[in-house]
């Protein structure tokens, strides 16, 4: 246990002495991706699946850090067109007891004129990139949902150098009516308008959507989003839902990591089969949530998973993780 003594200190210091922390291990680590199961898709040539989820580098300010960890590619963000702060209250909290995560962020970051200045401060463009970088785009808070398709267009157009995928972020619980675009009413137009937008940039970067493990009538929302033009899913962000009663607070925010697991897990099993069953192939799938052991990546990539992504992996396990499971493959594949 005490190798993981850093579980012990609150949450809310623990989230800002994070980048510290990183940048320390990344430095005495020196290391680069790992190769294992690699994959090349539309252009795309990842090392390894097992990358970062977005949200752990809101402002692109650890990217190399992350490469250092062994990462088969990363995912940046959620960057919104306006610097925004934090929702008001407590954000943060976790279980040891469940190895679950709470957070009511709200996409607190400096804002797209930051972001990209990190890019261009780093990388003369992707030819540096030792794997694929996707960008998380959101909306400001303040952005009424009639006009939230601008918010992500400008996300678009400003990144489109840095950008090897663009992952569409509407289905955090933490932003207020955020996943209200999910509607039958809105959806195929938000996501057409995307598809436009992407069509007139220098190169067709994929457009990837984030998918709500909340959402009851996702077969709808897939057959939409394949109709308009989007090249794959990751599933899934953080849940509303109470698996465990009286642990976080039920009237806000969401709850990732182990609680999370089986729903994620059930929604990719659910989504695999239908596109078989379809016969639609060529779109990539991500899976997130509830990953926490090189047990839990093997498994996801057996589902049919082309990629995975953790978050909670490396609040509970250490930045080693991507170490960790890199060796168990070679142990056991």
């Amino acid at each position: 246990m005490l190798k993981k003594a850093w579980l012990y200190l609150p949450s809310g210091f623990l989230h800002f002495a994070h980048p510290l922390a990183l940048s320390f291990y990344a430095k005495i680590k020196s290391g680069k991706p790992h190769s294992w199961r690699s994959l090349d898709w539309r252009g795309l040539s990842f090392p390894n699946p097992l990358g970062t989820a977005g949200g752990l580098d809101k402002n692109a300010c650890h990217i190399k850090n992350y490469w250092s960890l062994g990462a088969g590619f990363l995912e940046i963000g959620t960057v919104t067109p306006e610097p925004q702060s934090s929702n008001k209250g407590k954000i943060l909290d976790r279980s040891l007891k469940h190895l679950s995560l709470w957070n009511n962020m709200g996409f607190p970051n400096k804002g797209l004129s930051y972001f990209k200045n990190q890019l261009e401060g780093l990388f003369k463009d992707q030819s540096d990139f030792p794997t694929p970088l996707f960008i998380n785009l959101g909306k400001n808070r303040q952005t009424p949902l009639e006009q939230a398709v601008s918010d992500y267009k400008k996300g678009m157009l400003a990144l489109q150098k840095y950008a090897s995928a663009f992952v569409i972020n509407i289905s955090s619980p933490n932003t207020k009516s955020l996943r209200e675009i999910f509607d039958k009413k809105r959806l195929s137009h938000f996501l057409r308008s995307l598809v436009e937008v992407r069509s007139g940039l220098d190169k067709n970067i994929p457009l990837i959507l984030k998918l709500s493990p909340d959402e009851e009538d996702w077969k709808r929302v897939i057959e939409e989003s394949l109709l308009a033009g989007i090249d794959g899913w990751c599933l899934t962000n953080s849940t509303s839902q109470r698996p465990v009663p009286n642990i976080f607070p039920a009237d806000r925010g969401g709850i990732s990591g182990q609680l999370l697991a089986p729903i994620s897990l059930s929604l990719l099993k659910q989504l695999k089969d239908w596109l078989s069953q379809n016969k639609i192939e060529d779109k990539l799938v991500i899976s997130c949530g509830g990953v926490l052991s090189p047990q839990d990546v093997f498994e996801r990539l057996e589902l049919g998973a082309d990629l995975v992504q953790v978050y909670s992996a490396l609040v509970f396990q250490g930045y080693s993780f991507f170490d960790t499971v890199s060796k168990a493959h070679s142990r056991n594949f």
